[in-house]
Parts: structure tokens; C-alpha cells; sequence
């Protein structure tokens, strides 16, 4: 991810609001698209918004005690640094670059 032109959209003004009002995981718009962000260890990863598996709503899931976001349908877990499926059924969730910066939390997407 380090290396593509990303094009960065908004969507907090600081990592505090996404985990104090928005909660953790939660559901922001960028590009027109629902994204699922979530906060583990002070930082902020994101992914696609539904489950590769059978389309659950990511963030009404959870993190587990290793920073996995859970899928409330079905509970698969996925790494949302990598979008590697951890509990083993072989799914990849699409990731987003995160960045904060004194201007807000941004979301890099492919432009």
C-alpha cells in the first residue's frame, strides 16, 4: 500500500471522535462509499464495509482480544491490516490506508 497514489477523503476530524462518538467499529462514508473503521491499540485501520462471506454489516461486529474485527453473521474474523481471513475460511476483506494528521483522519482509496 505504501507505494500507490492514493486519493484521501475525510472522515473525522481526529481519532478520538471515531472511537469516543462514532464508537468502535463504526460506519463512515468516503468516495460515496461505506467504509468500516476501526481503532485497536491507538490506531485506526479500515476495510469494506460488508463481509466478503455472506455481506454482514462490519461494524455492528467487534474486535476481538487480538485486534480481529468479527463478523456478527457468521463470526469469520479478519485482520484489517492485511484483510487476511485469521479464523481459517479463507476470505480476504478489502483494507484501506488510514492517516491522521492535525487536519483529521483520512481514507486513502485508488484514484
Amino acid at each position: 500500500m505504501e507505494n500507490k497514489n492514493y486519493r484521501w477523503y475525510k472522515v473525522a476530524e481526529s481519532l478520538l471522535e471515531i472511537k469516543n462518538v462514532m464508537g468502535n467499529p463504526c460506519l463512515v462514508k468516503a468516495a460515496g462509499r461505506d467504509i468500516c473503521v476501526v481503532v485497536h491499540q491507538q490506531q485506526a485501520m479500515a476495510c469494506a464495509a460488508k463481509c466478503p462471506h455472506a455481506g454482514g454489516a462490519m461494524h455492528q461486529g467487534w474486535l476481538d482480544p487480538l485486534g480481529n474485527l468479527v463478523c456478527p453473521l457468521h463470526r469469520y474474523r479478519f485482520d484489517c491490516k492485511t484483510g487476511f481471513n485469521t479464523s481459517g475460511e479463507g476470505y480476504f476483506i478489502k483494507t484501506y490506508p488510514v492517516k491522521e494528521t492535525d487536519d483529521g483522519v483520512f481514507i486513502g482509496m485508488d484514484g
